[in-house]
């Protein structure tokens, strides 16, 4: 059994795949599987990570109809053996010690999570570079190259992750900020295979990310975090905002709204609760209203209606802190229009 699997979701990445493979591949520790979902990319996405598979056993690729990303890493985890997991999306890549760092800090400090964080300047080069309309597919990050000292890595340990995790842009005057896990992305973090082995992704939505992890920090893990840039993350370049993508992401930003607010509903004691709420639900309910702004039609506005309905039944509005208090009235508004 190795000690990591990585899952890695393909779909029309064939320009980004050997980087994102090769970084894998060049990891300073060696004991892991990559697990290859080939998702019914029509590129040659699946050739490549054969390619790959037949110059090293530790690829492992499985085929699959396209049915999004969520059910990608569904599909992944019965073939994920390792002792943690981790997940890496195909158009993005990692730093060489990150497979090492994170190991070595989940196992010093009995965690059941790692969490690091992506390249902040990087991203920013790229959208310049492209705003410049210059090349970005060949641009290496500063850091890629830097070699960290493993008795020198500064971390930090919780048995309670509400203290740390948020959705939260800006934390200035909070003392604890540098140790913030900010937001919610699946593939910044190493995770105990046991702690989220039951916990599936919602198919066939975008955003999945928010309600599975609502869903692991109910599980009450015990997190590192590592401040450390380990991840690399390719923006979407592109600029046309088309009002049923805009439509998609707020009924999926729904769905997942619905199903977190009910499971801690169900589930989360008055503390997790009250934390979650404050860090993460209404950042998302926000993001998903202010995407009504982009729909055009008649039809659109009538699902996006439907959608909020949805989750006023839960009785979620009926308890609003005073800074979302605006939010809601407008969103009020919006449904009784």
């Amino acid at each position: 059994m190795p000690k990591i699997s990585i899952i890695i979701p393909m779909y029309n990445v064939e320009k980004y795949l050997r980087r994102c493979l090769d970084s894998v591949l060049n990891q300073t520790f060696t004991d892991w599987t990559a697990i290859c979902v080939d998702d019914g990319s029509p590129d040659k996405s699946g050739e490549i990570a054969e390619e790959y598979a037949a110059r090293d056993k530790r690829f492992i690729v499985t085929h699959k109809e396209n049915g999004g990303l969520s059910d990608a890493r569904n599909a992944g985890m019965p073939y994920a053996r390792g002792e943690y997991i981790m997940y890496l999306d195909s158009d993005d890549f990692i730093h060489p010690q990150t497979m090492e760092i994170a190991y070595n800090a989940i196992k010093k400090n009995k965690s059941d999570i790692v969490s690091f964080q992506y390249d902040r300047i990087y991203r920013p080069r790229l959208m310049v570079r492209h705003i410049l309309h210059m090349n970005t597919d060949n641009v290496v990050p500063w850091g890629m190259h830097k070699k960290y000292d493993l008795t020198k890595i500064e971390s930090y340990t919780t048995d309670d992750v509400f203290q740390l995790a948020t959705e939260q842009t800006h934390n200035r005057k909070n003392p604890n900020r540098k140790w913030l896990i900010k937001h919610c992305q699946v593939w910044k973090n190493l995770y105990r295979r046991s702690l989220i082995a039951d916990i599936p992704f919602i198919k066939g939505i975008v955003f999945e990310d928010f309600p599975w992890w609502s869903a692991v920090m109910l599980c009450n893990p015990r997190v590192t975090v590592v401040p450390l840039p380990l991840y690399y993350y390719i923006p979407n370049f592109g600029g046309i905002v088309l009002s049923a993508k805009q439509l998609r992401i707020m009924k999926s930003l729904c769905t997942g709204i619905y199903h977190a607010y009910d499971m801690y509903r169900e589930c989360a004691d008055e503390y997790q609760m009250k934390q979650w709420q404050e860090k993460f639900l209404w950042f998302f309910v926000n993001k998903a209203f202010g995407k009504i702004k982009y729909l055009k039609s008649d039809e659109e506005l009538c699902v996006a209606r439907e959608s909020f309905t949805e989750l006023y039944k839960t009785g979620m509005f009926e308890s609003v802190p005073n800074e979302w208090y605006e939010l809601v009235k407008n969103i009020m508004a919006f449904i009784e229009k």
